[in-house]
């Protein structure tokens, strides 16, 4: 049998005041009580811990031994129990995040800015990622939850959708797209292309939207930046397609865009966590402060 706390803590209290009537008043436990409770603890640890004179009790070499270690255990259960605590409190934890790139830069600035004036002691780190690694992390439990396209074949997975967005032509000014009001997907075939990482969810979208419809892109150069397909955009290079989030954070001089249609391609975007796992006390309070739609996700504005 282990010894309990409240044997540690008789222990403690009588070996500091030497006194059971002292000792007693201390921990706020009967005499007969903090009696049978030393009694026990050395009965487990197999010997007498206190030597016992007429005036007081004086510890024996192994209760002097043991001394600092109960102390340091009643320390460790004291501080343990603390910090669980201020766990549930929000008041010390950490929030690890994985989030498409778009959604990185676009949804969590303001969402991680809100949360830290709420709870400043939670930590948070994010990682911007692709899709199927948003996937992989959230499902290996190294991110609390992710922000990503719906996840395809994941019945561990719960995918919350926040937001319904589409995919637009990206032209430089005086293109001749630019003169429509939307774009067809089969236009796109007639110029040269800036593709986009071929990991990407977008650009696999892209890729089957085209096989689709029969038609080939001109593909003269691809680049893995957003941010790089825009300047190139810009510079006159080729034409590309992006998710009008993404064109949102690369707008610039130089660069506009019209909606794609026929097809027309929803990108739903919403908050992943893993199925039958629950989150910590600091992940579900963020949680609860993301605007997740009762009547469905909402559409970008283009």
């Amino acid at each position: 049998m282990n010894p309990s706390i409240k044997q540690l803590k008789a222990f403690v209290a009588v070996a500091q005041s030497r006194s059971l009537a002292e000792a007693s008043e201390r921990i706020h436990l009967s005499q007969p009580a903090l009696s049978i409770a030393i009694r026990k603890l050395e009965e487990t640890v197999g010997g007498p811990l206190f030597a016992r004179t007429t005036r007081q009790l004086a510890l024996t070499p192994e209760g002097a031994a043991f001394l600092p270690v109960a102390m340091r255990l009643l320390d460790d259960w004291a501080e343990a129990f603390e910090d669980l605590n201020e766990r549930f409190l929000k008041e010390r934890g950490k929030i690890t995040l994985a989030a498409l790139p778009t959604l990185a830069a676009g949804l969590l600035p303001g969402l991680i800015a809100d949360f830290r004036a709420r709870h400043p002691r939670i930590n948070l780190s994010l990682h911007d990622v692709l899709a199927d690694e948003v996937n992989q992390l959230v499902r290996e439990g190294r991110v609390d939850m992710g922000f990503s396209v719906a996840p395809l074949n994941a019945d561990d997975l719960v995918f919350e959708p926040l937001m319904v967005d589409r995919y637009v032509a990206v032209c430089p000014l005086g293109h001749p797209l630019l003169g429509q009001e939307s774009v067809t997907w089969s236009q796109l075939a007639a110029y040269p292309f800036i593709g986009i990482n071929r990991r990407s969810s977008s650009r696999q979208d892209i890729d089957a939207v085209m096989a689709g419809i029969g038609a080939r892109l001109d593909i003269i150069c691809e680049a893995s930046q957003i941010a790089t397909v825009g300047r190139m955009v810009a510079a006159g290079v080729g034409i590309s397609v992006l998710p009008s989030l993404s064109f949102r954070q690369i707008a610039s001089d130089g660069i506009t865009h019209r909606r794609l249609i026929a097809p027309d391609i929803p990108r739903a975007l919403g908050v992943i966590t893993r199925r039958r796992h629950p989150l910590s006390a600091a992940a579900s309070a963020m949680l609860a402060m993301i605007d997740i739609p009762e009547d469905g996700p909402r559409s970008v504005d283009i």
